[in-house]
């Protein structure tokens, strides 16, 4: 063989070992809460418009029936980022599960809503000895249940339904009212099934509600990993923002409901998310120990200090489609 042929059999081997499958694209598991809930929304909107591709990833998404059950998955190293309360983040590293939110997602409980069935009677405070639905122990809709009966004065059995079980039980009569997220709240509300005794969005005192959280020995080991991912998330965030249109369409065809509802979830909950994520902001930690406060309020004792349940070490810089 002379030394052309060589050359040209090295170049050939080296091309192929640098695009085979040791260059192939890093692969992030995303978890997702619920299916019909924002956070889903806005996976799918990066997977759609290829802003994961576009950032050298790959990305599958997988959802789960609460927010409990996510972070579960996490844990059991099913989903590498997850979309969950900082209170799942306290109580995990009470038991073990070291986890942070990079990333900040939401400031407020948009479009969570305590229901009731249209034709009940019931308010608030009627609740007690009554039995309230939600989608599982430990989950947002648990929290925001333990937060009312402490807030209210009131005691009521919470019933862990699942997310997708949440309004087919209430509207069965199996629990007196549910604790749910939008857009469910938003479309049970316009078809007159359900009414709202008290809306989470002006009850409770802003907070963080609602982070991008991954373990933290995911983030040791694979941090442009998660770089590229909050960018990815936070670039479909901007885009939902900038395309209204595109946006309604998705959220209606996702989730098999009318536009008018669509455009409820755009305005009362999409428009609302935050939008660049960033945890070293100066008004984070007293966001973060005030939603603390209140999963503690509402009877959570694992509580750790605000520095264990952040990361300031990821700043998202959305991509663009």
């Amino acid at each position: 063989m002379n030394i052309t042929r060589r050359r040209a059999l090295a170049i050939v081997i080296a091309t192929a070992l640098l695009t085979g499958p040791a260059c192939a694209a890093e692969t992030i598991r995303v978890g997702l809460p619920t299916k019909t809930y924002w956070p889903t929304t806005i996976a799918e909107t990066a997977v759609r418009q290829k802003l994961f591709e576009k950032e050298g990833i790959k990305a599958e998404l997988t959802i789960y029936r609460s927010g409990a059950e996510t972070f579960e998955g996490m844990a059991a190293g099913a989903a590498d980022i997850i979309l969950d309360p900082p209170s799942l983040v306290s109580a995990g590293r009470k038991k073990g599960v070291m986890s942070r939110i990079v990333a900040n997602a939401a400031m407020g409980n948009f479009g969570w809503q305590l229901m009731v069935p249209a034709k009940s009677a019931l308010e608030v405070k009627d609740l007690n000895g009554k039995k309230v639905g939600i989608t599982a122990a430990g989950s947002g809709s648990d929290l925001l249940a333990l937060w009312t009966i402490q807030d209210r004065k009131i005691d009521f059995t919470r019933v862990p339904v699942g997310g997708g079980g949440l309004v087919p039980n209430l509207l069965a009569g199996n629990v007196d009212a549910a604790v749910v997220y939008s857009p469910l709240s938003f479309q049970v509300a316009k078809s007159g099934e359900a009414k709202t005794i008290l809306d989470y969005a002006t009850a409770a005192p802003p907070n963080l509600t609602a982070g991008w959280i991954v373990l933290d020995k995911f983030a040791e080991a694979k941090p442009e990993v998660v770089q590229k991912a909050v960018n990815a998330l936070y670039g479909a965030v901007q885009f939902m923002r900038a395309n209204r249109d595109v946006t309604v369409k998705l959220i209606a065809d996702l989730y098999e409901m009318p536009p008018e509802i669509a455009v409820m979830e755009y305005d009362n909950t999409i428009m609302k998310l935050e939008t660049d994520g960033n945890m070293a902001a100066a008004n984070v930690p007293a966001a973060v120990q005030l939603s603390l406060d209140l999963a503690k309020l509402g009877g959570l004792k694992d509580i750790v200090a605000v520095e264990d349940v952040i990361s300031t070490k990821f700043k998202p810089v959305p991509t663009k489609p």
